[in-house]
């Protein structure tokens, strides 16, 4: 199993979640209102004046099968507006209950 932690601008929320149903990827947990910046690009989300839009981010836990898949669907969700900023992040989960 691997957890995916999607850190993205709320516009993608909706494009999200169906790609989360798409690929048969049903439990995450969302967090609606995450401020942010990217580490090389895009602009800073931090809900004020100056910066308004915010971030969202999902993390999900899917069978290990189902991560490249997920990850590509981002990833050329991320090219279409890079500006607006999408990034995943993978870790291995060891234990559950």
């Amino acid at each position: 199993m691997k957890s995916v932690f999607i850190a993205f601008d709320q516009a993608f929320y909706e494009r999200i979640i169906r790609t989360l149903d798409r690929l048969n990827c049903r439990g995450f947990s969302y967090f609606e209102q995450v401020q942010g910046r990217g580490s090389k690009t895009g602009e800073p989300h931090y809900g004020s004046h100056a910066w308004p839009s915010m971030c969202s981010a999902i993390i999900t836990i899917v069978d290990d099968n189902r991560v490249d898949p997920l990850l590509e669907a981002l990833h050329a969700m991320d090219k279409e507006t890079e500006m607006l900023g999408l990034r995943a992040f993978v870790w291995d989960v060891e234990k559950s209950i």
